[in-house]
């Protein structure tokens, strides 16, 4: 492919090796014909003739590599920074490298990447969903109920990305744009006509998904997270990132009951519409009723406004109704039924996310994903609303993390739940025992009663040994893991497969 191909959305200029803009138009030509082989921008796999794009990360500096990229072979390089290589002169594979001078060679690189694989967004519909909780439950659910409708859908998310027979595990919530438009361009070959994905803070930040339009963007809604030295330097950041999905598709889908819905939608240039609990929004759920079954809790609420039916989910509180409401007000875009959204929200699971698992009809144990104070203390009220006999809370905390973090685990659990049983998580390079320390001073803020059990699947044996009838066991912070992560290495642990053994002691 040519170059001229992949830069005619970009604002740039060709340098010399010298580090001077070329400013002779007939050898501006001449470059824009230069051919690669492939883009890249791990400089360990660079090969003959590719694109290798200088990449400024939080912690290295792509443009360090450019260097060793053309002795490597490289043909073009992308960068932001003036470079002066000139000593390379005659001395690299490819005779008469090109150099692009860009503003941003991120952002560069989702235009490209996109142009590259021959912009196959623009062969399906994109639905893009961000917001600090409920984005994982929601993507399941709008994949669900598409293909109940026979939509072929993929999902690309903090658990994995998946598309027909393929199951690929996902190592970022939102994938780097070389990986992104590649994905894309496997699933739309593969005959996927709609992608529902999470769309990150961090993505929007750093320009992963430029280079298309989703057709639709989902605000969820929006909590403290994620700020901190290698993430966002405040709320405000963190927000103003979160908006830029709405600068970027034709349709906004907002959660009107969110206090900053408003601010989220500032500066949109999307078309607009709503959803919440209560009538002030374009589609909203009333009448909610708890339901409550031997292992398992629920919730059902009538669907009001711009469709109008009964609904059911097999998963409690409503956090649940909000994740419900925000995939009916998506799947309504592609003309998908109420029975066909009835049949499949009743079906949905999602593995780690409020994920019901039957051990006794006497009592109901669930495994979640809720890893700090915020997510736990919603799920944990959220519970309280079912009238447990008790509130059982199991869960450890990371390593190598701020210890703040662990003393307000323990608070939260403390006040929320009668009986806390503090163990392991993944300790990394720390003492498990030092981690349970921290946590312990964070409920000995409480009058919660706790006990610590280090090993996770000796606390878990122990919570479900003396469960009792009416209580609600939740195994907080692993949710959809199946490893521990201890000393740099990751064992294989998955708590689906702990319950099991226990259970066969029996």
């Amino acid at each position: 492919m040519k170059i001229s191909e992949l830069i005619r959305k970009l604002d740039y200029h060709f340098n010399t090796l010298k580090g001077e803009a070329v400013t002779d138009p007939a050898r501006a030509r001449e470059l824009r014909g230069t051919a690669i082989s492939g883009i890249v921008n791990d400089s360990r796999k660079v090969i003959k003739d590719s694109l290798f794009f200088c990449i400024v990360g939080a912690k290295k500096d792509g443009h360090e590599y450019a260097r060793q990229a053309l002795l490597d072979g490289a043909a073009v390089l992308v960068v932001q920074k003036d470079l002066d290589l000139s000593d390379l002169e005659g001395k690299t594979p490819v005779e008469d490298p090109v150099i692009i001078r860009v503003q941003d060679t991120r952002y560069a690189m989702a235009y490209i990447a996109a142009a590259y694989y021959g912009d196959p967004a623009s062969e399906m519909k994109i639905i893009g969903v961000t917001g600090t909780k409920g984005k994982t439950t929601t993507t399941y659910m709008v994949k669900s109920i598409l293909e109940a409708s026979g939509i072929r859908t993929g999902l690309i998310g903090t658990i994995e990305i998946l598309y027909g027979d393929v199951r690929l595990p996902a190592p970022n919530t939102t994938p780097e744009s070389t990986v992104l438009q590649k994905t894309f361009r496997d699933m739309a070959d593969a005959g996927i006509q709609a992608v529902v994905m999470e769309v990150s803070s961090q993505a929007l930040k750093l320009h992963r998904t430029q280079g298309f339009l989703f057709d639709l963007g989902i605000f969820t809604n929006l909590s403290p997270d994620h700020i901190g030295k290698d993430e966002h330097k405040d709320f405000n950041e963190y927000l103003q990132c979160k908006s830029l999905l709405f600068r970027q598709c034709k349709a906004g889908i907002f959660n009107a009951d969110d206090p900053h819905y408003k601010e989220v939608m500032a500066g949109h240039t999307c078309s607009v519409e709503t959803y919440g609990i209560g009538n002030k929004a374009d589609l909203y759920a009333e009448n909610l009723e708890l339901i409550k079954k031997p292992g398992e809790l629920g919730v059902s609420f009538d669907v009001k406004g711009l469709m109008d039916f009964h609904a059911e989910v097999p998963t409690p509180g409503r956090f649940s109704v909000y994740n419900a409401l925000c995939a009916i007000a998506v799947c309504r875009h592609f003309d998908v039924t109420p029975d066909k959204i009835q049949k499949a929200l009743r079906e949905v699971r999602v593995r780690g996310r409020i994920e019901m698992v039957r051990v006794s009809d006497d009592f109901t144990l669930m495994i979640d994903y809720a890893h700090n104070a915020m997510a736990l203390s919603s799920l944990l009220s959220s519970l309280r609303e079912y009238e447990p006999h008790r509130l059982v809370c199991l869960f450890g905390c990371g390593g190598n993390r701020d210890p703040e973090r662990r003393f307000e685990m323990g608070e939260a659990s403390g006040k929320l739940a009668e009986l806390t049983i503090i163990t392991s998580d993944n300790p990394r390079d720390e003492e498990p025992m030092a981690i349970i320390d921290n946590i312990v001073t964070g409920i000995s803020r409480t009058d919660g009663k706790y006990v610590t059990i280090p090993d996770r699947k000796d606390a878990i044996r122990y919570a479900i040994r003396h469960g009792e009838p009416g209580d609600i066991v939740i195994l907080a912070g692993k949710g959809h893991e199946d490893y521990q992560e201890i000393k740099g290495h990751k064992y294989p642990m998955d708590e689906r497969v702990l319950i099991r053994e226990i259970l066969e002691e029996e």
